[in-house]
C-alpha cells in the first residue's frame, strides 16, 4: 500500500502522520519495522528496507519524507513503484512538506496509484472548526468571538495557531477562552510580522526591510511563512487600492474585501503609499518567486532575500 500526503499545511499533515504511526504501534509494538527515511537516503538502502524479509510477522511502516527534490531517487522509485504497491507486507507513506509541482512525473503517478490526501491551508469556516477542536484536544474550550480574534491576529498558520491555543488553554486552565484573553496574551501577528516591513518597502528602505525580515527569522519564523504573509498583504493592498481608485466608499470596501476591520484599517492606510501600477508589479514579482519555490528552482531563504531586494 502507498499513501501520499502533501500540502502547504505542514502542521496538519504532521498530525496525520502521527495518527497513522500511533495506530500502527498499537498493533505492531516491537518498533523494528517502523522507519522514517529522509530525502538523502540511498535508493538501494531504501529498496532493502521495503523488500527485505521481516523476522517478525508484522507489516512494515516506512515513511519517505521530502524526496521530490531528489531527481535520481525519484527516477528509481518510479521503476519499482508498482512492486511496492503490490507488496502486502509494507505500507509506504510518501510525505512531502509543501506542494510539489503538479506537472512533476512522480506527483502525477502517485495521484493515480496511491491513497492521496492534500493538506491545504484551511479556509475560514473550516479553520474556525479546527481551532475549536484543537482547544478541546488540549483540554480547553474557546468562545467563537475569541476564535475570530485569534484568526485576526494569526491568520491560518496552523503551527502558530496550535502554539497560541496551547498557551491560551494553559492560561485559562478549565475556563473558556474569551476575546480578552486572546488580546491579553497576544499581539497582532500581521502587524508584528508584516506591516513594518511593508512600510520600509514603501519608503524604498530595503536595508530596513531586510533587517526586519531577519528579525522574524531569528524569532523562528520560516521563510515560507513570511513570503506567504507578504503575498497575503500585498494581495489585500492591491484589492483595496483598486477599489479606492474606483472611488468606492470605505464601508463598501469593508464589505467587498471581506477583511476584518482591524486589517482593513491598516491596509487602507498603507495602500496610500503605493500606486496601483506599483502594486501590480510587486504582486507579479511575488507570484513569480512563489512559483520558483514551489517548482524547486530556488531556496525559500534566498527567495525571501531576492523578493525584498527586487521590490
Amino acid at each position: 500500500m502507498i499513501i501520499f500526503l502533501y500540502g502547504s499545511d505542514t502542521f496538519r499533515s504532521k498530525q496525520k502522520i502521527k495518527e497513522i504511526v500511533e495506530e500502527y504501534q498499537k498493533i505492531h509494538n516491537t518498533g523494528l519495522n517502523f522507519k522514517i527515511l529522509e530525502k538523502d537516503i540511498d535508493f538501494e538502502d531504501f529498496k532493502n528496507e521495503v523488500f527485505s524479509f521481516s523476522m517478525f510477522k508484522e507489516k512494515k511502516l516506512i515513511i519517505l519524507k521530502n524526496i521530490f527534490d531528489n531527481k535520481k531517487f525519484k527516477e528509481n522509485l518510479c521503476l519499482v513503484i508498482d512492486s511496492i504497491k503490490e507488496n502486502k507486507n509494507t505500507v509506504l507513506i510518501i510525505w512531502q512538506e509543501g506542494e510539489p509541482a503538479t506537472n512533476d512525473y512522480l506527483f502525477k503517478l502517485l495521484k493515480k496509484i496511491a491513497k492521496t490526501q492534500e493538506f491545504k491551508k484551511l479556509e475560514e469556516l473550516f479553520l474556525k472548526k479546527w481551532i475549536k477542536k484543537e482547544a478541546e484536544k488540549l483540554g480547553g474550550s474557546i468562545d467563537i468571538q475569541a476564535v475570530d480574534k485569534l484568526i485576526d491576529f494569526v491568520g491560518n498558520d496552523s503551527w502558530r495557531l496550535h502554539n497560541e491555543i496551547q498557551k491560551l488553554v494553559a492560561f485559562k486552565k478549565k475556563m473558556m477562552i474569551q476575546v480578552k484573553d486572546v488580546e491579553f496574551l497576544m499581539k497582532p501577528e500581521i502587524e508584528n510580522n508584516i506591516f513594518k516591513t511593508i512600510d520600509a518597502i514603501a519608503e524604498k528602505n530595503k536595508k530596513r526591510a531586510i533587517q526586519l525580515v531577519r528579525q522574524h527569522l531569528d524569532n523562528g519564523e520560516s521563510p515560507l511563512y513570511l513570503i506567504s504573509m507578504i503575498n497575503f498583504q500585498f494581495r489585500n493592498l492591491l484589492i483595496v487600492r483598486e477599489m479606492i481608485e474606483r472611488n468606492i466608499p470605505y464601508y463598501l470596501i469593508l464589505k467587498k474585501s471581506q477583511l476584518k476591520p482591524f486589517l482593513l484599517q491598516k491596509t487602507w492606510k498603507q495602500s496610500k503609499q503605493f500606486s496601483l501600477s506599483e502594486l501590480k508589479k510587486i504582486y507579479s514579482k511575488i507570484f513569480k518567486i512563489d512559483l520558483e519555490i514551489k517548482t524547486g528552482k530556488i531556496d525559500p531563504l534566498l527567495a525571501l532575500d531576492l523578493l525584498i531586494t527586487r521590490m
